[in-house]
């Protein structure tokens, strides 16, 4: 058949002629189709004239395929086979996860937590296999070709999906050391002439408001004697002694447990970020959506 004259053929006519040759009547096909004799009839005329050729020679009592007819009736059940199985394929794919789960996340919380929660979910669902990418930049989801990215802080405008995951306190942090040399401050104007290190990602990562048990809030600015681009790298200046700094309770509890670091204004709160999980289209693949689940159940 010529590359123009399959431009010209209705593909639903073929599974007409599947089921009308299966059926060996019209009758029978029209009923198996859910239609009339007559719109049986009518797709197999348009689908002979769209071919150029008679498929079916008929006669009062039987009708028979023509050399032609049983030739393409062969090709007819292999595609309609094939796109059966595509179909199963695809619904299996969108109900079990499957195939390669490609995500990214920060540095600090993709070590901290994702990488953990990643282990127990590919020996949950070891049919996934995983491309994890950690990096501080915001990565584009879609160019990148991301399946699901796990964010902190506070969502920008954005296109893409997005289900809440939990929340991190932020904490007030300084070494043991840092404090013996400098004082413990206990009030918060006491900041402003601290040496602090900035986390640079932040949009305003000097300017703080802490609130108390009453709702009353107090801002400050603080001086900068370094800044990092990294929470991590930010912990290790802070742990070295260099300054206080503000990070997320997920990277400096085991160091406040330890005793290597000590939460400052302790009665005070500083703004809550929210961790969520983003991803492009408007229905998550099996995949993806096991993941947020795995992710959520270990929140909780």
């Amino acid at each position: 058949m010529r590359g123009d004259r399959a431009d010209q053929v209705n593909l639903n006519r073929l599974a007409v002629f599947a089921a009308l040759v299966r059926a060996g009547s019209f009758t029978a096909a029209a009923i198996a189709l859910g239609m009339t004799k007559a719109m049986v009839s009518q797709h197999l005329a348009k689908l002979e004239r769209e071919l150029g050729v008679t498929l079916l020679v008929r006669s009062t009592r039987r009708m028979s395929l023509t050399e032609a007819g049983a030739t393409f009736h062969a090709d007819c059940e292999r595609l309609l086979a094939e796109a059966e199985a595509a179909i199963e394929r695809v619904g299996t794919a969108r109900d079990r996860p499957s195939g390669t789960l490609r995500l990214t996340a920060s540095l600090d919380y993709g070590n901290a937590v994702v990488v953990p929660r990643l282990a127990s979910f590919m020996r949950r669902y070891p049919a996934v296999q995983v491309d994890l990418v950690l990096s501080d930049h915001v990565s584009d989801v879609i160019a990148e070709r991301f399946d699901l990215a796990i964010r902190g802080g506070w969502l920008r405008d954005s296109n893409l999906r997005a289900t809440r995951l939990g929340g991190f306190r932020q904490l007030l942090v300084a070494a043991p050391a840092h404090l013996d040399e400098h004082g413990t401050p206990r009030r918060v104007d006491e900041l402003a002439g601290r040496a602090a290190i900035a986390m640079s990602a932040l949009s305003q990562p000097l300017r703080w408001t802490f609130t108390g048990r009453g709702g009353r809030r107090q801002t400050v600015r603080l001086r900068p004697v370094a800044q990092a681009n990294s929470a991590a790298a930010v912990r290790g200046l802070v742990l070295a002694g260099v300054g206080i700094a503000v990070l997320p309770d997920y990277l400096v509890e085991d160091d406040l447990r330890a005793g290597r670091l000590v939460a400052l204004l302790a009665s005070l709160r500083l703004p809550e970020g929210g961790i969520h999980a983003v991803y492009p289209g408007p229905r998550a693949p099996a995949k993806v959506r096991a993941f947020i689940d795995h992710l959520q159940a270990a929140e909780g």
